[in-house]
């Protein structure tokens, strides 16, 4: 497994304009002969020179999925990318990623060879902040009919799912959310003690 290295205060921007990007990463369904833990470790294998650097890969966790009953538990992780791409760029190199993997997108919230999810770069709010704030809000039954056809960032639901959360935490536990002001450990803290028992180590 790659070693888990721990990461200063995000945010940030070399001279270069390179942003660090946090990504979770998932899976539920295996590929071929391969397990949904072969899956996740092996995308990172697949993140050419031009999209990036990863800096920080996780843990691996097994999360149930969400919404209960709909299909295995998956492998979480997450990382850290250093890239000089803007966030729809890099979006769209993760979306490739996916579909080496053979990912399908057919329903909301279906098992899955592979899911990349963009969570934040530094402290970018996108689009604008009233369209953050309207997909924050949204109520539990309208997110499980309705989503975005825009990238926002960060992901209106981080504060509320441990099982990205808690393996940000080991990469980069610092970073803190442009609109609340919290760190990722602080969410972490915030999580009720039942969702954080429910994602499990490796």
């Amino acid at each position: 497994m790659p070693q888990v290295t721990r990461q200063g205060k995000i945010g940030r921007k070399s001279p270069q304009l390179r942003s660090l990007a946090l990504i979770a990463v998932g899976s539920n369904q295996g590929l071929r002969n391969g397990t949904p833990r072969d899956t996740v470790l092996n995308a990172l294998k697949e993140f050419p020179v031009k999209v990036g650097a990863i800096r920080a890969f996780s843990r691996l966790f097994r999360t149930a999925a969400f919404p209960a009953g709909s299909g295995p538990d998956f492998v979480n992780a997450a990382f850290t990318l250093e890239t000089e791409l803007d966030a729809a760029d890099l979006l769209s190199h993760l979306h490739e990623i996916e579909s080496l993997f053979k990912r399908t997108r057919t329903k909301r919230w279906e098992p899955r060879t592979l899911d990349l999810d963009l969570i934040a770069m530094a402290d970018q709010v996108l689009p604008d902040r009233g369209t953050y704030d309207h997909w924050a809000q949204l109520p539990l039954e309208q997110q499980m009919t309705k989503s975005p056809e825009r990238l926002i960032l960060p992901h209106p639901r981080l504060h509320e799912r441990a099982f990205v959360l808690i393996p940000l935490a080991d990469v980069a536990p610092d970073w803190r959310h442009p609109i609340t002001g919290m760190s990722v450990n602080e969410m972490v803290e915030a999580l009720p003690e039942d969702l954080r028992n429910e994602v499990r180590e490796l």
